[in-house]
């Protein structure tokens, strides 16, 4: 405390008065009291003299100084009329500082420009009021009236995992798989999305991944990764929305989509190899079925052939047996080597080394009859 008041000249001269002190004084004067040098008279109890001496009578006590300096001193700041030591500026111009900071911040807060996309959510002492759509709008100024912007037109995405991390899940037959995927939502009712969830990121994250654990549950590994996944995203899409719809989000879920879905990193190629297997046997089943579908289609293109014969024979059966040995025969024969004789008695010339390699014909020659042709190798005459 003493080497704080001796820090301060000025405060040690108002309390002790010394005759070089900043509050005046010097070596005497009338505010000092008593008689010249004795301290005998009445004194003034702001100025003390250390050592009993008084002022001159022209000399005045150091806050009577004080004040008068305060008083010139706002001259220089104030134009002399209401001024503060220092040269601060006097209450008017403070005064109109106040009332433009004033009017500036009730102009920023009262006005506010809504995109295309976006909607305005006013609130009223920080209950909902009514949402504003796009354009230039005007409220009461803050804090009393509070706008909140939110965009209904973007498409928000979150993806599963987050980072490059294992997302497992059980399965229907207790295999694990792991999948990733994204869901799409966006923002269909504003004053939902602003008062009725405190996180709304953090609720659809949620949502997503209860969901999606449920509806994997539901089937086997085949499905989860293969021809099951359509199905999944489906369930899963129509769950979130109900859910969210009873949290009353303001949330609308656009899709669901597995981008991938396969084992764990320590089986999987164990996994590949049963995938393999399975696509082999896969198209096994289907040539199978394509050799079956064939046989079928002949065997009902015989039985109705055979049907059409039938019906003739009941009507004409002579000509129709005689007709189906025919046609046999020329079916055998048709695969074999012949040589056909016409004429009975004629014997006629044969060129065998021909008849091995091809056909040839050569006339049967006869007495008074005409040559008859002889043909070999595939067909009658």
């Amino acid at each position: 405390m003493t080497d704080w008041i001796a820090r301060a000249p000025g405060l040690r001269g108002v309390l002790w008065n010394e005759n070089k002190g900043p509050w005046g004084g010097g070596k005497g004067g009338e505010g000092n009291g008593g008689k010249d040098g004795d301290g005998s008279g009445p004194r003034n109890p702001w100025a003390f003299p250390p050592e009993g001496k008084r002022g001159g009578r022209g000399n005045v006590s150091s806050l009577d100084d004080f004040l008068k300096r305060a008083r010139r001193s706002g001259g220089s700041g104030g134009g002399g009329t209401g001024g503060l030591p220092g040269g601060m500026p006097g209450k008017p111009v403070v005064l109109v500082a106040i009332i433009l900071l004033v009017l500036a911040w009730i102009v920023f807060t009262s006005a506010h420009v809504i995109a295309p996309e976006q909607r305005g959510v006013v609130k009223l002492l920080g209950r909902y009021s009514h949402t504003m759509e796009p354009g230039i709008r005007f409220t009461l100024p803050a804090p009393i009236t509070t706008v909140e912007k939110v965009n209904v037109q973007a498409i928000r995405n979150e993806d599963f995992p987050a980072s490059s991390s294992e997302n497992l899940m059980l399965t229907q037959d207790q295999n694990i798989v792991d999948l990733a995927y994204s869901v799409r939502w966006d923002i269909a009712n504003p004053e939902d999305f602003v008062f009725q969830i405190a996180k709304p990121t953090e609720t659809v994250r949620a949502t997503a991944e209860s969901a999606m654990r449920a509806a994997v549950a539901g089937v086997s590994l085949n499905d989860a990764i293969g021809p099951g996944r359509t199905v999944i995203e489906a369930r899963v899409q129509q769950t979130m929305q109900a859910i969210l719809d009873d949290y009353n989000s303001g949330v609308r879920v656009q899709g669901v989509s597995i981008k991938n879905a396969s084992a764990p990193a320590a089986v999987d190629e164990a996994f590949k190899q049963v995938t393999a297997a399975q696509q082999e046997a896969e198209g096994e089943r289907n040539r199978a079925r394509a050799y079956a579908q064939q046989v079928t289609a002949l065997a009902q293109g015989a039985a109705t052939e055979f049907d059409k014969i039938y019906e003739q024979y009941r009507m004409a059966p002579e000509v129709t047996r005689r007709r189906l040995y025919y046609e046999t025969m020329e079916a055998v024969l048709a695969k074999s080597n012949k040589t056909i004789v016409e004429a009975p008695g004629v014997t006629p010339y044969l060129p065998l080394p021909a008849a091995r390699g091809g056909s040839t014909t050569q006339p049967s020659v006869q007495q008074g009859q005409q040559a008859q042709p002889t043909q070999q190798q595939g067909g009658q005459q």
